[in-house]
């Protein structure tokens, strides 16, 4: 399994951003938001249109970066800020 983790931080917050990819048995990329150790979101996106596609690994890590960044835009634009 590959993945980003990165921290953000946002009025004067520190938020952690993980996003991973959970293997041929989930088929998806989950993405979690944690502040303080608390997690303030999740999600998933799945890849199983892309499971017989000779790029899959290829196709993997650019959901992973698609995700990973679009959360931390996200919280940079304060989607979090009340949680």
């Amino acid at each position: 399994m590959s993945g980003l983790n990165t921290e953000v931080e946002h009025e004067r917050e520190t938020y952690h951003v993980q996003t991973q990819d959970l293997g041929p048995g989930a088929n998806c990329v989950e993405t979690t938001v944690y502040k303080a150790g608390r997690v303030l979101s999740s999600r998933r996106a799945y890849y199983t249109s892309f499971l017989t596609s000779s790029a899959l690994p290829e196709k993997i890590q650019e959901l992973i970066q698609g995700e990973h960044t679009a959360v931390i835009r996200e919280i940079e634009e304060g989607k979090f800020t009340h949680l």
